[in-house]
């Protein structure tokens, strides 16, 4: 009976009736077997196998088959019906959520109903809301016309459309992923838990790290460019420290939002002002001329020596700046990291994946992901293209990044920089949302035994935590004295690993683990113990062996896939390490000044 679970062995794989059964029946006796409960685990347990996580898991996905319906046609993605209060618990009991489960002492009176009904509590997000957070993102669209500028026409457009079928592919990865080790029992919350349940302690601590880094510097790049945007549309009449501060602080408010459905009115908004602010953009980009005054932020400067936008000065004092200017190629073969930093600009449309696993994790039905996650990255891809492409045909090298801030009438100008910089708050608060929250888990409730954010004193703790998280990121942001060097800093080290690296090295070690499982092996309820006939290279081969030919070709991809993202990687770090230098060298800009970086040369 221990291995009817392993029988679902993908999450649309349906078991019989009978089977599905007895599966519920001897799960509903086995609390007074031997076995240790999941409730009574330490938290991050080594002692739990990957054959106990896979069949709660598949027990999970049985029990969504039938007490969830799926959701279906695309019109259910654009106009998300309201959540119904998500996952249906089992009656009786206390209610878990208001409990401090990070006590152990406290984990122990809880019983296997309770444990699981904390877990449903949260699962309310729909496919919809999905659909909206991943798109909410701010900084990709606005990045691409400047990433255009340092690659050029043609390979700008081939890198791109490459960056998004594989941004769409580890998307299932990870989503297949997460369907095999997530259960009630054992709720998969973040990117770290993926790891530790399938490496160790040691790729958890490394994803957790990376990506607070990079949620913080989210929140922090937010801040600076809606600083930015706030000057210029004072006419830099207000200090510019202080237009940063002023949005660092209507962040200590908007962080107050806890759950993730509760973001998805907003992040609804949020797309819509996006689309607003692009349409105005290629508006005022068609019919006004560039913001030659800031020349010193544009793609162009960072290109050679920057004579393509240097302005020359006349003997009457007239500054005369070069034309506008595109090209198919390249722009300048020899300048190694101006290209790879614009083609680290458009790795960042595609920055979300990182938060898949924390998206799944809220989600009533996490079968219905995949459609929402390529619906999502689809509209970014057609949507995002057209707009670099069409303000790169007219700013050219003066493209600025973000690129509102390049429209040189006021009017238009303006426009354009108050709808980017509400949906920007807006960003901010969801990746300050799911920044806390991995902190949160990780050293507060791990190390100190802090209560969970459900209880009472877990939502004080938040309301405290939100102001210190926002001052943090606004001052590592403010630190750093180049826009887009800090976004290839940010997406070199933490999108394109979450993004292109760690999916295709996580799938494949959870196939080879899963279809490793033979007649007898696999986890048994009743006793706690997990039976395997071998171990080490015999077994990682014959999980290689009997994936099946689809997974095999898979498999064999993820690894140049793995490869080459890495190889990749390498050069954005590269490449941010030498713009960073120069910046820093010039100190051409800096938040720490009450003069904007846009305020003239």
């Amino acid at each position: 009976m221990s291995q009817l679970g392993s029988l679902a062995a993908d999450g649309d794989v349906r078991l019989h009736e009978k089977e599905r059964e007895a599966i519920a029946s001897f799960d509903a006796d086995s609390p007074g077997t031997g076995a240790i409960r999941p409730q009574h685990r330490k938290l991050h347990d080594t002692s739990v196998t990957f054959e106990e996580y896979h069949h709660y898991a598949n027990l999970t996905r049985v029990e969504e088959d039938e007490s969830t319906t799926p959701e279906t046609g695309f019109m259910n993605i654009l106009f998300p019906p309201k959540s119904d209060g998500g996952v249906k618990k089992i009656e009786g009991g206390k209610d878990a959520t208001a409990m401090n489960t990070s006590d152990p002492a406290t984990r122990m009176t809880v019983t296997d109903d309770e444990w699981s009904n904390a877990s449903r509590a949260l699962r309310t997000a729909t496919r919809g809301a999905i659909f909206y957070l991943i798109t909410t993102d701010i900084l990709g669209p606005f990045g691409l016309p400047y990433a255009f500028a340092t690659m050029g026409w043609g390979p700008g457009i081939a890198l791109y459309t490459v960056f998004a079928a594989l941004a769409g592919y580890s998307g299932y990865l990870l989503w297949d992923t997460f369907l095999g080790l997530d259960s009630y029992q054992f709720p998969l919350r973040s990117f770290g838990d993926m790891g530790f349940r399938l490496y160790g302690p040691w790729m958890r601590h490394l994803f957790n790290f990376l990506q607070s880094v990079q949620l913080l510097l989210n929140v922090g790049l937010i801040v600076i460019s809606n600083g930015e945007a706030l000057s210029q549309a004072a006419k830099f009449k207000l200090c510019y420290i202080i237009c940063c501060l002023i949005w660092a602080l209507v962040g200590f408010f908007l962080g107050q939002i806890r759950t993730l459905q509760k973001f998805g009115w907003l992040a609804n908004a949020a797309v819509w002002l996006n689309l607003l602010c692009m349409f105005v953009t290629m508006g005022g980009g068609a019919h006004t001329p560039p913001n030659y005054t800031a020349y010193t932020e544009t793609a162009g400067y960072t290109i050679g020596n920057g004579s393509s936008v240097i302005p020359t000065q006349l003997a009457n004092g007239t500054l005369v700046y070069p034309a506008v200017k595109t090209t198919g190629g390249i722009p300048d073969a020899g300048d190694f990291t101006a290209t790879v930093s614009g083609a680290m600009q458009a790795v960042f449309a595609y920055g979300g994946a990182m938060v898949f696993p924390e998206f799944m994790a809220e989600m009533k039905r996490p079968k219905d992901f995949l459609t929402g996650m390529w619906a999502a990255q689809t509209f970014i891809y057609v949507c995002y293209m057209f707009y670099g492409l069409f303000m790169y045909g007219y700013q050219g090298q003066y493209s600025i990044n973000p690129t509102y801030l390049g429209i040189s009438k006021y009017s238009i100008q303006t426009t354009g920089n108050v709808f980017a910089m509400l949906s920007g708050v807006i960003a901010a608060g969801l990746y300050g949302n799911i920044g806390v929250k991995v902190i949160y888990s990780n050293i507060f409730v791990e190390f100190f035994r802090f209560p969970p954010l459900t209880t009472k004193t877990g939502k004080y703790i938040w309301v405290a935590l939100i102001p210190v998280y926002w001052a943090i990121a606004f001052v590592l942001a403010a630190g750093i004295p180049s826009f887009s060097g800090l976004t290839t800093v940010v997406a070199a080290f933490c999108i394109l690993q979450f993004t292109y690296t760690f999916p295709p090295m996580l799938a494949t070690f959870f196939w080879v683990q899963k279809y490793a499982l033979v007649e007898g092996e696999g986890f048994d309820p009743a006793t706690g113990a997990t039976v395997l006939q071998d171990r080490g290279f015999k077994r990682f081969a014959r999980g290689f062996r009997s994936m099946g030919t689809k997974r095999i070709v898979m498999s064999s991809f993820n690894l140049f896939y793995f490869l080459g993202a890495l190889s990749l990687a390498g050069l954005g770090a590269y490449s941010a390490i030498i713009s960073l230098k120069a910046a820093y060298a010039s100190s051409v800009t800096t938040a720490f000044t009450c003069r904007s970086p846009l305020d003239g040369a």
